[in-house]
């Protein structure tokens, strides 16, 4: 892959954009190589780490290709299609952020279920300063993350986040100095790991479902319930304590 380097370990997968000369932009190309490591991951379920190489995430989308972009194109929901399906992968995502993370490089952060940010992270959606608006999931991923208040401050303010305003806000859970979010983020998938995978997957689909679920909730803890892991797991746990 041109755009990304990939590092695939036994319980996670590493993806870094690698377009540093352009701050990461995200092409055509970046959103093909991102499609093949979602279909990685939806073969054979692994968490997975996204981050930038050099000082930043992702500065955005690709201006050139934006520019040349059409009617037909805006339907395809290029960009979105990539971001929704990383928003459904089935097990923990997580992005470590450092410097921009504007327009599109926002809103591939905003897919990730946790984000991680260094004290230079800046959060940010400037579509509408070049005629356009924010289509990749920011309208309807940056409310629940931050709240309708917030997210309106950003795509209709022009207001950008700093990572100790994306702490307070709720977007990022974990502050760190710079080249230390990395770490921070492996740290969080090694705990994340020693979670039951199919606790994590069924959780995962109840909180993303829309609306109240309580029989869904009843019928994947009945599923978990049932499972030899579970068992495993409680046994240990008693066998612990005592």
């Amino acid at each position: 892959m041109n755009t990304l380097h990939v590092d695939e370990r036994e319980d996670r997968v590493v993806v870094t954009l690698d377009r540093p000369a352009q701050r990461n932009a995200i092409n055509a190309e970046m959103i093909d190589d991102l499609h093949q490591v979602c279909g990685r991951l939806e073969r054979d379920p692994k968490l997975l780490l996204l981050a930038g190489r050099g000082d930043h995430f992702a500065g955005g989308a690709d201006i050139a290709e934006l520019r040349e972009r059409g009617r037909d194109e805006a339907f395809a929901g290029i960009n979105r299609t990539l971001f929704d399906r990383i928003g459904k992968l089935p097990l923990p995502t997580v992005a470590a952020v450092s410097g921009y993370a504007l327009g599109g490089g926002a809103e591939l952060t905003y897919a990730c279920d946790i984000r991680i940010a260094t004290t230079t992270a800046v959060f940010g959606n400037p579509e509408p300063n070049l005629g356009i608006m924010a289509a990749a999931g920011a309208s309807y991923r940056l409310p629940k993350l931050v709240g309708v208040s917030i997210a309106k401050q950003v795509l209709l303010g022009a207001r950008n986040l700093d990572a100790e305003q994306a702490l307070r806000a709720g977007l990022v859970v974990e502050v760190t100095e710079p080249n230390c979010h990395v770490d921070a983020a492996h740290r969080l998938l090694d705990r994340i790991s020693r979670l039951s995978p199919l606790a994590l997957r069924l959780t995962k689909i109840i909180v993303d479902a829309p609306g109240s679920h309580p029989f869904a909730d009843d019928i994947a803890q009945a599923v978990l319930f049932e499972s030899s892991d579970k068992h495993d797991r409680m046994t240990a746990f008693l066998e612990k304590k005592s």
